[in-house]
């Protein structure tokens, strides 16, 4: 998400008109919308290794994998209008069948796994308001994050009574399970061909 915010309080209606119309895709946050910043190559080959190993696991079940191109809504408890949440997941999946928010289809209501692949600009945002947002989504079992400068999967899974367990696997020889939908990440996979930047003894992990 880059900084300034390219039209105050817009309506949600008002969001997607411009949207749908618009060359360079935004995100629309309680109100304003935000232009999103270019992903650099690591970010996208992230991105597609993990749709793939998703597509794959899921043949034959009653899900199905979405590219970064197709938006999710997901809208705070709240009766103010502009309390909510439009974005582009870096990668998503819906069980059973696809629930849209109007009838231009092209705004999923039901996730049931969402990723974000985390990058210096966004990483403050994913891991706190698009959380906040995203998990309003009664639909949501699984929140992963993944880390592009080194091997870390942070894995929140929604437990029974509302709350979210938290897990984090940094081995490459590692996976993580998806067990809502009968799926793994291993880290392997989801790391290959990228190349991480070396870091000296005294350098910490950003």
């Amino acid at each position: 998400m880059s900084l300034p915010p390219s039209q105050l309080l817009a309506s949600p209606e008002k969001y997607l008109a411009f949207e749908r119309e618009a060359d360079e895709r935004h995100e629309w946050l309680d109100g304003l919308i935000y232009a999103i910043a270019g992903e650099s190559p690591q970010h996208s080959l992230i991105s597609a290794n993990i749709i793939t190993i998703l597509n794959l696991q899921l043949r034959g079940k009653p899900c199905a994998t979405y590219s970064p191109n197709i938006k999710v809504y997901s809208r705070l408890p709240t009766d103010v209008g502009l309390k909510g949440l439009f974005s582009y997941p870096d990668c998503l999946v819906v069980c059973g069948q696809a629930l849209f928010h109007d009838q231009h289809r092209d705004v999923l209501i039901n996730p049931r796994l969402v990723i974000e692949v985390l990058s210096p600009t966004t990483e403050r945002y994913d891991r706190g308001k698009k959380f906040l947002r995203y998990q309003q989504n009664t639909s949501l079992t699984d929140y992963v994050l993944v880390a592009q400068d080194y091997p870390s999967i942070e894995h929140y899974a929604r437990q029974g009574e509302g709350s979210w367990d938290y897990s984090i696997t940094t081995e490459l020889t590692g996976s993580v399970a998806l067990t809502s939908l009968e799926c793994r990440l291993p880290l392997a996979e989801v790391y290959d061909r990228i190349e991480f930047p070396v870091l000296s003894e005294d350098e910490p992990l950003q």
